[in-house]
């Protein structure tokens, strides 16, 4: 009997420590920035200014904005928690093409942007983004597209509840941290212990502007059914576009992406 009582005790400590640990260093599994930058717009011919800009709190943020000739829109691009700015040429290719400009930006903690990530930081960073858009360069807010991919959707959500954009598209984006954190660790209590929110569920039926929510069903890290709750939940006007292949390769892997986003910002972003 002693020793059911020793082997029980030795699963509940382990399994507190477990808990502990998710607790404290939840932001490790949250967030993987790449400070190095590996390479730049120029790589793939295009002209660019770097900027600097500066969050409410004080934390230099780093960016790149890429103009197109005779843009009537510009994108806005919140990338997701791995890597930097440097690890998306490709979607900055293609929004060119489309004829937008594209201003991308480094979280902090992230390339060459000051400080570490967190929920609130990251927030405040997406707010500092809009103002160098709005103020500096003078881009009318109804003439800004917001486009978030993954962790990035959530952060796009959150300005776009308080910034109406000119339209909205979220790419393989969660409806919440505390909803994939019950998907990972489903034996321990994550949604008590979540820091970190990132609540896109409860902030989407909120948004009024256009909604364009793209994933793909064989995504291995987001569920599929994530979008299609934000789908559900959203205001019309919006659209759905599946994509196919992973989670870091379905916008590149999909034959008709570029064809989707270039007709959903045709219809609703030229307006």
């Amino acid at each position: 009997m002693r020793m059911i009582w020793t082997i029980l005790a030795i699963i509940l400590i382990l399994y507190l420590g477990l808990a502990l640990l998710l607790f404290l260093f939840q932001n490790n599994l949250i967030y993987f920035p790449t400070r190095a930058i590996a390479t730049t717009p120029a790589a793939i011919g295009l002209a660019y200014e770097e900027v600097r800009f500066r969050a409410e709190d004080g934390v230099e943020l780093a960016g790149w904005f890429v103009p197109a000739p005779n843009a009537a829109s510009t994108l806005l691009f919140f990338h997701g928690n791995a890597g930097n700015i440097s690890h998306r040429l490709a979607s900055i290719e293609l929004f060119h093409r489309l004829g937008l400009n594209v201003f991308i930006f480094d979280y902090r903690g992230y390339g060459q942007s000051q400080g570490s990530p967190t929920e609130i930081g990251t927030y405040r960073d997406a707010a500092a983004a809009w103002r160098y858009l709005v103020e500096d360069k003078q881009i009318p807010p109804g003439r800004i597209i917001f486009f978030g991919r993954s962790l990035g959707g959530s952060v796009a959500a959150w300005l776009a509840e308080r910034h109406p954009p000119q339209a909205l598209i979220l790419e393989s984006t969660f409806t919440s941290i505390p909803d994939m954190a019950a998907r990972q660790f489903p034996f321990i209590p994550v949604r008590l212990l979540a820091r970190a929110r990132y609540d896109t569920l409860a902030r989407i039926p909120n948004i009024t502007a256009p909604v364009l929510i793209i994933h793909s069903p064989a995504d291995e890290i987001i569920p599929y059914s994530h979008s299609r709750r934000l789908f559900e939940a959203a205001r019309q006007p919006k659209a759905f576009l599946e994509l196919s292949g992973s989670h870091n390769e379905g916008f590149l892997l999909t034959t008709q992406y570029e064809a989707n986003l270039a007709a959903f910002i045709a219809q609703y972003a030229r307006e």
